[in-house]
């Protein structure tokens, strides 16, 4: 009896080692601070954990700064686990608010427990913590909102097929995120962090087994902001000082399981892939307190059985899960918000899975709001480089087209008695590329804002997302990568307008570089011929070009660069403007690369379009030493300035000869025919090895042997010389040898 109870309390010792030795990761996502009447924050958080076979139970947590007053953990629910049976992954979520005093500057919880899953880091122990600034923002007039991020449970990945793993890292106030490793953290070998694009990559192979990663994602205004405190105090926020203290950090904790390698990482082989109906990665929905949110994702796997989708997600969401025979599947994810998830950002990632391995993890964030957000009815019409969109009015009743915008606010819209417009290429107005899988779809949205300087506002909430979606079977990189497309933009007084950016062979100006023969292949010294050209849907627009710089790589961004142009005046001494008419701007430069490992060039350029006749237009100013002496635009009628890019200019050989640099003969590529402008070459001029020109071979054969005859006979000119003056002195000698004698 000893014995079997000593074996029955092993046995429990040992389940109870492998249930503690199951942690797989955690995130805290923060509810939108407020400020009560009588002074205290309330702060209300949800934790999500990760785990093996059982995520009931959670750690507590503790307030570490600022003095919590009350500290309300409510229920922790299961919401998602392993449907095969085997109990490999589950997630819980718990809900705290926590009330906190007005004593400091700052909140801020920890967290803690044991044990991580057996790792090949040989991590133990795990922590967890966040903090968040108390300041009012002075550019909303609220607390700052954290960074929203979270993963799924199990994360697994076939080691020779690891390439990336896209992280969630959405911020609500449009603050900047840093994804950073824990100060605290081991960071395995072999792996990398994007810390812009929140995305692990690879250095090198990685070792096969479970891998923990431990992440800070801060968060930075993009403005200059004050911070006010319930002291009185406040400070100061320079935009995007990555220095200065973060407004917001959360901890993200994962694990990745590195499996064996597979025969086969083609997406859609054996890895499933997402097709197109599926959200994009990072995707902001909407849902409405009390009305039925549904997400729907698909993916296919030719060689593979999907059997599942791993979803991570709020409490009380449920999921659908149905598959066919032809290696589809798809699952829909249903959850209705309450009340007390009113204003909350919730997110929700979510993989596809099969008995061996799983596709790329997607997240995306769901925003709660109190009434139904606007969606209205729109038509999109694609064509091969742009879109155009039309709102029908009679869908968003009582809808001010004054207080619509999109992605890119410097893009506005235009309406008439029906409809409200826009038009765009894949380049410009703030829209997005996305690879749906099987489709690459490019995306804009039209959004309702609100000024900065409103206390309130009851204008109804607007999200109209649209798109235009290509079979990736089509090829329409002509279109967006290789060369840059027509340039369409839209403002209220203007309509319609836009630019066409080009690279001529000669200074004609006439015959442009096709876009095949992108990236252009020149040489230092060259001469390089663009043009610039304005269409409008008004009668006469004079286009005035404000500046031009070059950079090695299309991010005009790019602290490396060099000035063309600047202010309206030139500054590169080689740069010369040709004649052309008010909506034209055709210029010619040397060729030049920048110092270094850099062999491209960009060039970016600031263009405005103006009413004609108007003296106090940025196009009648024309050059400006003294950029701060600028009339305001609202003082003539203008657009205001959009960049426009063309390239890449790809630098082949040395430079080019002064006797060769010819402005009727520019961009000849380097050891091919020219793409642009190849000249006839009849059939018997040309030799069967390569192409070239035999009367060209002749005349450097002959050159050769007449270089190489000269040589020899100056060779044997100077050994007949030597052997002459040799005989000469040795006769000399002689004589002298002789003389001698006779005087002896």
């Amino acid at each position: 009896m000893m014995e079997a109870g000593a074996v029955l309390l092993l046995l429990f010792a040992l389940q109870g080692t492998a249930s503690a030795l199951s942690f797989y990761g955690d995130s805290i996502t923060f509810m939108p601070p407020q400020k009560r009447t009588d002074g205290t924050f309330r702060v209300t958080f949800h934790h999500r954990q990760n785990g093996r076979s059982s995520c009931k139970d959670q750690s507590s947590f503790t307030c570490e700064s600022g003095v919590c007053t009350s500290f309300n953990e409510l229920s922790v629910l299961q919401t998602e686990q392993d449907n095969t049976g085997q109990g490999r992954w589950c997630q819980s979520e718990g809900h705290t608010t926590a009330t906190v005093s007005t004593n400091g500057t700052s909140f801020s919880l920890r967290g803690s427990g044991c044990c991580w899953v057996s790792n090949v880091n040989g991590k133990t122990n795990w922590t967890t913590r966040a903090e968040l600034d108390l300041g009012t923002r002075s550019d909303s007039y609220a607390l700052d909102s954290c960074p929203v991020t979270t993963t799924v449970s199990s994360l697994r990945v076939p080691q020779n097929c690891f390439s990336r793993i896209r992280l969630l890292a959405h911020d609500p106030d449009g603050d900047k995120v840093r994804c950073r490793f824990s100060s605290d953290a081991l960071v395995p070998s072999n792996f990398t962090l994007d810390e812009t694009e929140c995305a692990l990559t690879s250095t090198g192979q990685v070792d096969v087994g479970v891998q923990v990663f431990e992440l800070m994602l801060e968060d930075f205004s993009t403005k200059n902001i004050t911070l006010t405190y319930a002291d009185g105090t406040s400070a100061f926020r320079e935009a995007s000082d990555m220095n200065a203290p973060p407004l917001c950090k959360v901890k993200l904790q994962f694990s990745v399981e590195i499996l064996p390698p597979i025969p086969s990482c083609e997406i859609g082989h054996v890895l499933p892939m997402f097709l197109s109906k599926t959200p994009s990665h990072g995707e902001v929905l909407h849902a409405t307190v009390g009305q039925t949110f549904q997400l729907y994702a698909q993916a296919q796997a030719h060689h593979a059985s999907i059997n599942d989708f791993q979803v991570s997600g709020p409490q009380n969401m449920s999921k659908v899960f149905r598959d066919d025979t032809n290696g589809k599947a798809e699952v829909t994810v249903s959850w209705t918000p309450q009340h007390s998830d009113l204003y909350r950002f919730v997110p929700v990632c979510f993989t596809a899975e099969t008995k061996a391995t799983q596709s790329e993890m997607r997240c995306v964030v769901v925003m709660v709001t109190q009434a139904s957000v606007t969606q209205g009815k729109a038509t999109v019409e694609c064509s091969p480089n742009k879109m155009k969109v039309a709102l029908d009015k009679a869908s968003m009743p009582d809808i001010d087209v004054n207080y619509l915008k999109l992605s890119d606010p410097s893009c506005s819209l235009t309406s008439n008695n029906t409809h409200i417009m826009g038009s765009m290429s894949f380049s410009t107005c703030g829209t997005k590329v996305e690879d749906k899988g099987d489709f690459i779809a490019f995306k804009n949205e039209i959004n309702s804002f609100e000024l900065p300087s409103e206390i309130i506002t009851r204008r109804r909430t607007v999200k109209i997302g649209f798109s235009c979606q290509f079979p990736k079977t089509i090829s329409i990189s002509s279109f967006y990568s290789l060369h840059q497309s027509d340039y369409i933009f839209t403002e209220s007084s203007f309509g319609s307008f836009g630019y066409t950016f080009e690279i001529f062979n000669d200074g004609n100006f006439t015959s442009k570089v096709e876009p095949s023969a992108y990236p252009v292949e020149v040489k230092l010294l060259q001469k390089i011929f663009m043009g610039i050209q304005a269409q409008s849907e008004l009668p006469s627009v004079n286009l005035f070009v404000e500046s031009c710089k070059a950079t090695p790589d299309n991010n005009p961004e790019n602290s490396l660069s060099y000035d063309l142009i600047k202010n309206g005046c030139l500054e590169d001494e080689t740069l010369k403007v040709h004649p052309s008419n008010q909506s034209s701007f055709n210029f010619e430069v040397q060729a030049f690369k920048f110092t270094g490992n850099y062999d491209q060039v960009y060039i970016t350029c600031s263009v405005i379009l103006c009413e004609p006749g108007s003296p106090f237009s940025r196009c009648a100013q024309g050059c400006l030493k003294n950029p701060s002496r600028r009339r305001r635009r609202g003082l003539s009628r203008e657009t205001v300035s959009h960049y426009i890019t063309q390239g890449p200019l790809q630098f082949v050989g040395q430079a080019v000869p002064s006797a060769e640099v010819d402005g009727n003969d520019v961009m000849k590529k380097s050891d091919k025919p020219s793409a642009v402008s190849p000249p006839p070459v009849s059939s018997d001029t040309k030799s069967s090895g390569g192409g070239w020109d035999i009367k060209h071979i002749l005349n450097t054969n002959i050159s050769t042997m007449v270089f190489a005859t000269a040589f020899l006979v100056s060779v044997v000119l100077m050994a007949v010389v030597v052997r002459y003056f040799s005989k000469k002195r040795k006769e000399d000698d002689r004589n002298a040898l002789i003389v001698s004698a006779w005087e002896t």
